[in-house]
């Protein structure tokens, strides 16, 4: 257990509900039932910390704050979600800003006026910029795109699409994109402006204090028990059908795979401590060339400038995606259309568990990000879990809850 996790123990308490996962969504289902219905809750969490793929830490031998499972940036327009994560941490005002690395140059991320002026030596105006996009995006001449590779070049146009997407993405999906689905994109954002900000939400940081920090004080109440190093698997029977249960695993791991294993891919992380204050002078730098082994490269020293981190060398992580393992942590959904068929009969399965929910990513089989998974925990909460407690209605699962 890391040092500084609040958890409570207590092998005597009998749980009014069992959550397994410690994730975001996992701890805002135990936090609102603990504090709203003053439920005895026990949260069951596999790895020896708090936080699913949030969790953060101190690095070793730069004392830099590191996301270890890769960067986690929290942004949304949700005013609801954003009032109720501001109760357990203030957040900086940082903004995210990505740039890319092609031919020996650094652009600007995502595109936008500035990427598509150096990149073809111009100075368009807004409206230039967007008669070039579309006339060179215009390039399938109306023809229904039958891939990936077709579906890029009708957004963006085909240089840059190949400038800044198609070897990205042949390392993101280890597949030649000529091979992959046109839904896997549905847009691909291009700004007519000179703004480089990231995300369009209205609300944006990074917690002040880190996210081990913000995780820990969701799970500091008298009411919440947190178990970790636990494979719900092991103790499934002492819970389901005894207990009511929100399940924020991987749904086809929660059936024994009986309807086949759903597809991942997952990350791998090259760590590396280099020996200058600053590496790169941003956080992220992305590497869409075919010649860089890696997608990206993170330098968290950039997330917290606030901070005065007193070391002469900073900690950088190379990323590298692939598809996933049994073993491997999944990331992001493959979601094939033979995965997708499988998810419809894992669907129907949860629906005929009584008093068990399934929710979060894993549960859902759906990438969410930290807000979407907050305020998809809040929705069940309301309508789910206090209608139960509260007023008695049966808690019915209606499949995965997204």
């Amino acid at each position: 257990m890391p040092d500084g996790v609040v958890v409570a123990v207590n092998p005597d308490l009998a749980p009014d509900l069992v959550v397994v996962g410690a994730g975001f969504f996992g701890l805002t289902i135990a936090e609102r039932c603990a504090a709203e219905l003053d439920l005895k809750v026990l949260v069951l969490e596999r790895r020896e910390h708090l936080g699913g793929n949030a969790w953060s830490e101190a690095d070793p031998d730069t004392g830099i704050e590191v996301h270890k499972y890769g960067a986690h940036l929290f942004h949304t327009s949700n005013a609801k979600v954003w009032e109720y994560v501001n109760r357990f941490t203030d957040f900086t005002g940082y903004q995210h800003r990505v740039y890319s690395q092609h031919g020996g140059e650094v652009y600007p991320l995502p595109i936008n006026l500035g990427t598509i002026n150096q990149f073809f030596r111009s100075a368009h105006s807004p409206a230039q910029a967007r008669e070039l996009i579309a006339e060179q995006a215009s390039e399938l001449g109306g023809k229904e795109p039958e891939n990936f590779v077709e579906k890029g070049v009708s957004l963006i146009g085909r240089p840059l699409y190949e400038a800044f997407i198609a070897h990205y993405t042949a390392k993101q999906w280890q597949t030649d994109p000529e091979k992959l689905s046109a839904d896997i994109i549905t847009r691909l954002p291009v700004r007519y402006t000179y703004d480089n900000r990231y995300f369009n939400d209205t609300y944006e940081g990074l917690p002040v204090d880190g996210y081990a920090a913000w995780l820990e004080r969701m799970a500091d109440h008298p009411n919440i028990e947190v178990r970790t190093g636990v494979d719900f698997r092991e103790h499934r029977e002492e819970y389901v059908g005894r207990v009511p249960v929100v399940y924020t695993g991987p749904v086809d791991e929660y059936f024994d795979h009986d309807e086949g294993r759903l597809s991942w891919r997952t990350v791998d992380f090259e760590r590396e401590v280099v020996d200058t204050p600053d590496f790169q002078g941003c956080p992220v730098m992305n590497y869409p060339d075919a010649d860089a082994p890696y997608t990206r490269i993170i330098e968290f020293r950039h997330f917290h400038p606030e901070r005065d981190y007193d070391s002469e060398q900073t900690v950088i992580f190379k990323e590298f995606s692939r598809f996933a393992e049994d073993t491997d942590e999944p990331y992001y959904p493959v979601n094939t259309p033979e995965d997708r068929a499988m998810l419809m009969r894992y669907r129907d399965r949860a629906k005929a568990e009584d008093n068990v929910l399934f929710g979060g990513r894993l549960g859902t089989y759906k990438y969410l990000d930290m807000h979407m998974a907050i305020g998809s925990a809040l929705s069940m909460f309301e309508n789910k879990l206090r209608p139960h407690f509260a007023d008695g209605e049966a808690l019915t699962s209606g499949g995965v809850d997204a």
